[in-house]
């Protein structure tokens, strides 16, 4: 081989074509030889799948693609140097701040700052003034690679202590990188795009906040700055719209306003529901009880206190503990755990006497009370919390029913999300992680009964790995609400191990002890969860069946009060929520007062509808009113107030 074949490289493009260039080729380089448009839309390259800055030299054989701004690549590339931009330019504005840590996030990125006097709203403009400048600068971006202890001694003749820190807890076999935009620099792994001027202007910065160093509240307290960014202003519009549109749907305020529930400090990360909220509850869960009992599940009850030799035995003890709280017996020298899951207790039940093969598959569910520790400053509403209802249910099977039961529970989810308005789903096949239990041989095969349930079925699906649960592999199942922001909620979760741990039986049909498998599912998660879902998704306006008050009749003089109550005794004895206005106050403002605690139906009774027997209708969100005889109310009502499981039972 001639010494300029040795120094030849083979890249292949996504469109199969193979392309000869020296070794050390960069992407730039690719991107120029294929056309100045690539050349001048390149922002980076994906080298055989990892994502690397377009100066990088290729030195091997390779798969590569060009990364432009249409790329799903290109946000996380924008937001990056955008957190970067944010760091140099606050580092500009104000002398002596110390840069910490700025990754992306999900729709931005924030950077940490050590500063002695705080950040405050007024301070966003200029910062982002400051940042547009630097873009419009065009300033080049450098990689360089140093030792250890030189970028250790860099950082800390600059003050940057916490950096100086970052950089000796990193692993002794990672390369140091900093990462130059001008004369701006960062420890950064990369990559990034090669001037500030691609990084555009559709930016904002959003918010500032507290936050601890490396997230402990031992440490000291930094601030953090929040941004977004995207690719260009349309997408940024269309962002800032959609989070002025959540504000507006936040549970926290719509559940005030509604007079549904409130959480307070002394009772941290757990929900005081009020009667209406309370009433919302009762219908989704019976809602929910009614789906379980059609497809043959049994209801349980299980403990909330459990011995900690339980959970050592499940697994969860060693993998969990941390998440979990404790209570000491003193008398008894024992430590008991609140349950933070309910697996465990199922299959004591279970275990309650020998079981055939015949009884299988036997579909156990609970609305289950757990807790699980989660730090304060990562609670909100009732969307995080420590105490929580699980609208559990374990199967257990012979491993050879598992397909059919994936099917049967992957079913369910998706009848009952769109039963309840939510027509997009998405699936995630999550896969085993590095901290689990049981063998590769037990895991293939979970895997694999997840994989056939969702081909059987024809759902697309996308691999998640290693976020799968320790004990097994799940699906789950992300619900997109009506401004079009995924919430993971349900969950099917493939176990054979904790069978095993608890030495779970069934007499097979040849007389032999075998183990059985275990699903793990839930369909709505946590119920308190999937409540703020709910009021975020429709803002509070719920179809009528799930409305905690379905109508309240007011009336416009008080000689009228008579037939509104006779009116409300009416509809209750349909089955109706209804409650009476009778305050001695004017008829406009009774209506935008339960227009605001989102009352579907506002009946107004005057002298005229007491006399005829008839109501003035008016619907939550319409202007117009219609006059109906109390019998058409009534059936009105009735019909838009079935829960839909019911109508499509009525239509079957």
């Amino acid at each position: 081989m001639s010494a300029s074949a040795a120094n030849e490289i083979r890249i292949t493009l996504p469109d199969g074509a193979v392309r000869t260039v020296t070794r050390g080729t960069t992407g730039a380089d690719i991107a120029a030889s294929i056309g100045p448009g690539l050349a001048k839309a390149a922002l980076a390259v994906k080298v055989n799948g990892d994502l690397r800055d377009l100066d990088w030299p290729i030195e091997a054989d390779a798969r590569l693609e060009i990364v432009t701004r249409k790329s799903d690549d290109a946000l996380d590339l924008i937001r990056h140097d955008t957190a970067h931009l944010l760091a140099q330019a606050v580092q500009a504005l104000y002398p002596g701040t110390q840069v910490t840590i700025g990754p992306n996030i999900e729709d931005g990125f924030y950077y940490d700052f050590a500063r002695n006097e705080p950040f405050t709203p007024d301070d966003l403009p200029k910062i982002e003034a400051k940042m547009r400048e630097l873009v419009l600068k065009d300033l080049p971006t450098r990689r360089t690679v140093w030792s250890r202890d030189e970028a250790v001694r860099h950082f800390l003749a600059l003050g940057e202590t916490y950096k100086a820190e970052i950089i000796r807890d990193l692993p002794g076999d990672e390369e140091i990188r900093v990462y130059y935009h001008g004369d701006w620099h960062d420890l950064c792994r990369g990559p990034h795009l090669m001037s500030t001027s691609k990084i555009g202007n559709a930016f904002k910065l959003t918010r500032i906040s507290g936050a601890y160093w490396r997230g402990d509240q031992n440490n000291a307290q930094l601030q953090r700055i929040y941004g977004t960014a995207w690719r260009d202003e349309k997408e940024l519009n269309d962002y800032l719209r959609r989070i002025e549109e959540a504000e507006k749907r936040d549970h926290r305020r719509i559940g005030r306003e509604m007079n549904l529930f409130h959480v307070q400090e002394e009772a941290a990360g757990q929900v005081f529901w009020h009667p209406k909220g309370h009433t919302l509850w009762r219908t989704l869960e019976a809602y929910v009880r009614r789906k379980i009992e059609k497809n043959d599940y049994v209801e349980v009850k299980t403990p909330l206190l459990l011995d900690r030799t339980l959970w050592e035995r499940s697994g969860h003890w060693a993998k969990y503990r941390e998440n979990m709280f404790q209570a000491e017996v003193a008398d008894e020298k024992r430590t008991l755990a609140i349950k933070p899951m309910n697996c465990p207790g199922h299959v004591q039940i279970y275990n309650q006497g020998l079981k055939s093969y015949r009884d299988l598959p036997i579909r156990m569910a609970e609305f289950g009370a757990c807790h699980r520790y989660e730090p304060s400053g990562a609670l909100h509403g009732i969307m995080r919390v420590r105490g929580f209802t699980q609208d559990d249910a374990h199967i257990f099977m012979m491993p050879e029913q598992m397909v059919d039961e994936v099917i049967g529970a992957s079913r369910l989810i998706f009848e009952t999300y769109r039963e309840l308005g939510f027509e997009n789903v998405q699936v995630k096949l999550s896969t085993r992680p590095e901290n689990r239990i049981g063998s590769d041989e037990v895991w293939d095969a979970a895997e694999h009964d997840l994989a056939e349930g969702c081909r059987r079925m024809g759902i697309p699906y996308t691999l998640n790995p290693g976020e799968g649960a320790f004990y097994g592999p799940k699906l789950e199942f992300t619900l997109f609400d009506a401004i079009g922001r995924g919430w993971q909620c349900g969950t099917v979760q493939v176990d054979f191990n904790l069978p095993e741990r608890f030495e779970a039986e069934y007499v097979a049909e040849d007389g032999t002890r075998k183990r059985p498998a275990m699903l793990h599912r839930a369909v709505l998660g946590s119920m308190e969860r999937f409540v703020g879902v709910l009021i975020e998704h429709y803002a509070g306006k719920f179809p009528l069946w799930l409305a905690p008050v379905q109508a309240v009749i007011a009336t416009i003089v008080n000689d009228v009060d008579g037939y509104a109550r006779e009116v409300a005794a009416r509809l209750k004895l349909a089955g109706l929520r209804v409650e009476t206005d009778l305050r001695n106050e004017k008829i406009n403002y009774k209506v935008r007062e339960h227009s605001l605690a989102k009352v579907p139906f506002i009946l107004v009774a005057g002298r005229k509808e007491a006399e005829d027997g008839t109501l003035s209708l008016r619907r939550l969100g319409s202007d117009k009113s219609e006059t109906l005889k109390l019998e058409d109310v009534i059936a009105l009502m009735e019909g838009e107030a079935m829960p839909p499981d019911l109508v499509a039972a009525a239509r079957a």
